[in-house]
Parts: structure tokens; sequence; C-alpha cells
């Protein structure tokens, strides 16, 4: 990671988006490396799509610095609560709690967790002025730094430290704050997932604007309302603010909201008619006469007689054509009092769906914000978190737009509704959905309730609903066989003298024997793990080696303790011949273990060797 770390120096607002270009489209840039856009608006035309010259955009101050945020590499380590998740109920779980800036969490996740997360949900501060948001940053750019690296003039550049580095709250800082955030949130996301964001109406608009442009304005879902409490405390306009919303995107391809299960109660079959059940329907449409001209006409009942005339303001539903063989095929009920009018057979069996859509009002679904308070104080002693959302909003939302084993993320985890969620319908319906949560360490007010009956940090809040949860679901719900556990983690800053530069791998061999302990190398480890893209929940095993042991996960292999010798890698080459179960493609090893002479020997080795399964083999020394 110190390779990765260290380039972050290097990145540019926009260095990570020319790297795709280059991948992709290479004969558009010149013999230099400078991006010719006409070049790419040519390929666009001649592929037959429209280049439109009109249009809007969202800026703000500190945009060009929010999309080097979302650029830049993580600038952290990350270390396992050992003890925690080793505990039976926690060891084979695929939960995960995380300590530490979502920022830099989103970061370590988007490798192992890319494109995997169907659902997304997040409750992030509203910047009303009273909810303590302020936009705190600990990156030190000088002006001149900001300037080069965000590709703005100097005055920009100034403009923005003054405000990242005073505690601001702003409307420019919140979006400054949102759009790294967000940004990378899309690519933990399934083409087929969405995100819900709660929001009030304080940053509601920036907000929508800010998600046209991050996820596209064509894949905005919809806006959502429920009531979070009764009218009572009204503003100078006499107004109540009973509402708050969530806003809900996609990322291309989802296929909608699963709906509200339509009631059957009242379909029968009085007259055996074997088609089934079914429900006298209405065979109007709201349409005026001067709309759908070809459905204005008078109905006639073959057997009495009878004409029916057209209503002016609501015409048939059907063309003639279609009505005559609806008649032919007993679909249409004329009624034995003249007074009435000739209705429609709807049948069960003939619907498309079972379901009705959703509505976004969500009034009957979701409860007020007193139901999240009960909540709390019925799991946690004391009113100890003002803000939490009703659990019945994200069951309902959870519900609506996951499978049974689909994974969710929520980086704004607060008292952690969404995994008490995730648990709660998994007992309902036999699901393994998994949660990722991720909470910042933020500390209490000493002046709350919750600092006063032992939580320090809002951390300690989220960790200990969900294991309440758990707790209580388990017994509510004895036959439950899902994922009722958690592995935790968190952000840690790299090692004392780890970024250090050096010249030799001598150096680099003395740091390692004087400073990294067995836990750091672990730490490191479970870093580079999630970095080369597997999960972090995966318990890595232990490969013995002629007296050395390295740690597997799928196809990789780790080398991180000392005494790394020729002879440990002759014996893993002779494994790979023989051993058919044993098949690793990539040897990862720290750099701080070997000298020169052992990296040569160990280089040839590898790349010298011909295995009897045909692997390609690779190796990978890093510092």
């Amino acid at each position: 990671m110190k390779k990765e770390i260290s380039e972050n120096a290097n990145i540019t607002a926009n260095s990570k988006q020319i790297d795709v270009l280059k991948e992709h489209f290479p004969n558009c840039f010149d013999k230099d490396g400078a991006f010719q856009p006409h070049k790419l608006e040519e390929l666009v035309k001649a592929s037959g799509s429209d280049i439109t010259r009109e249009g809007y955009t969202l800026n703000w101050l500190g945009k060009s610095y929010a999309r080097l945020l979302a650029n830049e590499n993580v600038r952290t380590l990350l270390a396992a609560n050992e003890e925690h998740n080793s505990k039976p109920e926690n060891a084979n779980s695929e939960n995960l709690l995380i300590q530490g800036d979502n920022l830099e969490v989103l970061k370590h996740l988007k490798n192992a967790y890319r494109e995997k997360v169907k659902m997304i949900y997040i409750d992030p501060p509203y910047n009303t002025g009273s909810d303590g948001f302020v936009y705190a940053d600990d990156r030190k750019f000088t002006v001149e730094q900001l300037s080069q690296l965000a590709g703005i003039e100097d005055d920009e550049a100034k403009r923005i430290l003054e405000f990242t580095q005073s505690k601001s709250n702003s409307h420019s800082a919140w979006l400054t704050f949102m759009f790294p955030r967000l940004y990378i949130a899309r690519e933990l996301l399934r083409e087929d997932g969405v995100i819900f964001i709660s929001i009030d109406d304080n940053e509601q608009a920036q907000l929508k604007l800010l998600c046209d442009e991050v996820f596209g304005e064509e894949n905005f879902v919809g806006h959502l309302m429920w009531k979070r409490r009764v009218s009572s405390a009204l503003d100078e306009s006499n107004l109540s603010t009973d509402h708050e919303g969530v806003i809900c995107y996609k990322k291309s391809e989802f296929e909608g909201f699963r709906g509200i299960a339509k009631n059957f109660k009242n379909y029968k079959n009085p007259d055996n008619d074997p088609r089934g059940d079914w429900i006298s329907d209405n065979l109007t449409v709201g349409m005026s006469a001067a709309m759908r001209p070809n459905q204005a006409y008078d109905l006639l009942d073959p057997e009495t007689g009878i004409s029916y005339p057209h209503n002016p303001n609501r015409v048939w539903a059907f063309i003639p054509e279609t009505m005559d063989r609806m008649i032919l095929e007993g679909r249409i009920l004329f009624p034995s009092d003249n007074s009435k009018r000739p209705m429609q057979k709807r049948f069960k069996g003939e619907l498309k769906t079972q379901f009705n859509p959703y509505s976004t009002l969500m009034m009957n679904h979701v409860g007020l914000n007193s139901e999240a308070t009960k909540a709390m104080q019925s799991l946690l002693t004391g009113n100890i978190f003002e803000y939490s959302k009703p659990l019945s909003l994200l069951h309902t939302l959870t519900l609506q737009v996951t499978e049974t084993s689909d994974l969710t993320l929520d980086f704004f985890s607060g008292s952690g509704t969404t995994a008490h969620a995730v648990m709660a319908l998994n007992s309902e319906d036999g699901g393994n959905r998994k949660c990722i949560s991720v909470q910042l360490d933020e500390p209490t007010d000493p002046k709350s309730e919750a600092y006063k009956v032992g939580y320090n940090t809002i951390f300690e809040i989220t960790r200990e609903r969900i294991k309440r949860a758990a707790t209580k679901i388990k017994e509510e719900n004895p036959e439950a066989k899902c994922d009722f556990g958690f592995k935790e983690f968190k952000t840690i800053s790299p090692f004392d003298g780890y970024l250090d530069e050096a010249e030799t791998l001598e150096q680099y061999e003395a740091f390692e024997a004087e400073k990294l302990s067995e836990e750091e190398r672990r730490q490191l480890m479970l870093t580079w793990q999630v970095y080369d893209g597997l999960p972090l929940h995966l318990e890595l095993t232990s490969i013995q080696l002629a007296g050395y042991v390295a740690h597997q996960g799928n196809e990789l292999l780790y080398f991180m303790d000392q005494g790394l010798e020729l002879k440990h890698i002759v014996e893993l080459l002779e494994r790979i011949d023989h051993d058919k179960d044993f098949a690793p493609r990539k040897l990862i090893i720290l750099g701080q273990l070997l000298t020169s002479k052992a990296q040569r020997e160990i280089s040839e080795a590898i790349h010298s060797y011909n295995n009897r399964k045909g692997i390609e083999l690779t190796l990978d020394i890093r510092f």
C-alpha cells in the first residue's frame, strides 16, 4: 500500500478519468498524451448519436477539489477486531461493521465489492445548521499544489482551502463532502442496484442535481416521502414540516420496486367460470369522446337488445372490435337493472402481476420518528440517539428492492437501523441478505444522555444496537437460521516510518525487522487482501511450506513473515505440481522480507517454472 498511498501526490482531479479514456480511446490522444476532444466527438457522431449543445451543470466552490478527493487512493490501512471476529456467532459471518471515515472505507471496499451491492441506503447530515455538520478535512495542500492537482486558478484554490480548513457548513462545503462519497458508491452498485438517500428540504434541491451528475439524470427513479411526525412545531409561515424525503437512483438496469401485494379477497367464482376467480371491474376509462372517438359508441346487449349510450366524459375501455370479441368470450357483464352500467370480468389468473405499484407516499408502510425512538429505547437504555430512522422505513425499502441473497450497504450507519432491518427481514422470509455498515468514530456530546450512560462515540452505539437487535430477533424467531453476527474492522493510520523513503532493499529489511510487528503484518495483509479483490470477511488459509507459513485466499498467496528463502518457494512449486487442489496463481511478498539476493533467486525460480497444471504463476513484490 505504500506505493498507492505515495501516488496520491500525483493524482489530479481528472487523472483516473483520463486513464479510462486512454485505455478505451487511445486514438483520441496525440503523441504527447494530450486529449483531443474533437476526435472523441467524431467517434460519437459516427455511431449515430446526437451531441447536444444545450444543457446545464451544477457548479460550486470546491467541485474540482471534490473530484480530486474521489480520485485519491486510500491513505489508511485496515485492522480487524480479532477477539470479536473469532467469537462463534461472528466467525463465519459475512456482515461487516467498519469504523472510520466513510470516504476512506469506500475506497478500501471498491476493489473487492465493485458492482456487488444491490442496495445502498444512507442518511447523511442534512446541513440544517443545527445537525452538527461541518466540513472537516485534514489534508494539507499549498495553494500551488491544489491549483496544479485540481486544475484550477490560484485564487480559486485559495478560497477552497479557506473553507475546507475553517469547518464550513455552506452549501458548497456540503456538496464537496457528498460528491466523492456518492461517486465511489456508484462504483460499488450492481448494474441492477439502487441507492436511497434520506434528505429534508434544506439540501434536497442540491442533492437532486448532484445525483443527476453522479448517477445520470436518466437514472432517477423517484422521490419517496414519509410522514416523520404529527404536526406540532410551526415556523413563522404557520407551517409544520412533517415530512422527509428519500431520493432513489438506479445504476442502470434496475427492474423496479416489488410493489404492494394485491388484495384478492373480493375475487370469487359464483358462476363456476373455468377461468377461475374474478371480480367485476369498470368498463370505462377517463378519456373524453373528443380524445378517443373510436371508443365512443353505444354498447348493445345482444341478449336483451338494450343499448347503453357512451359517456362523453368516460368512453368505453375498448374499441368495438375488441368489445365484440370480449362479449363472445363471456367477459362482459350486462346488468339486470337497466339503471346500471355494463362491467367487465377481470380474472385473477390473467393478472400480469400479483402486486400494485408502490406509492411514493409511504404513509401506510412507514412509522413516525417516534417509532424509531421507541425501538431504540427498547434496545438501549434511555433516549441516546435523537435522529434514528424508523425500522419500518428500512424494512420497507429493503423488502422492495432486494432478493434474499443480496448485499446492502449503509455508510452513514448512525444507530444501525439498516443492519437491524436486514436481519429482521431475513428472519421473516428465510433470506440470507448481508449488510455492510460504516460509521465514523464520532465522539458523543459530553452533555448527551448517550455519553452519560457510557457511550463515548456514535460507533459504540452502532455496534451495541446491532448486537442487541440480533439477540432480540433470535429470541422472537428461534427457528430463524440467518446470519446474526458481524465482523468488525477499522481504518488505521500507516505505521510510523512505513512511508519513509529508502534507497536500498537492505534499508527496507532493517525497517521490517525493527518496526513491523506480527499484528502490523496482519493489518497490512488485510489491507492488501481487500485491495486485491478478496472480500473483507474472508479468512485466509494457512499454508505450510517447509516450516514457513504463507496465507492463501482463493488464487492469491501472501508471504508476510520473516525467514522466506528459496527453499520455501521450491516447496511451493513442488506442491503445485503434486497437489491437485492447490493452484495459486499469484504470489504476493512483503518486500521488506527480502535481500537483493533472495529477491533475485525467487524471481528467477518463479519465472523459469513450468508447472504440470499449466498455471501462469505471477510474482508481486510489494513494499
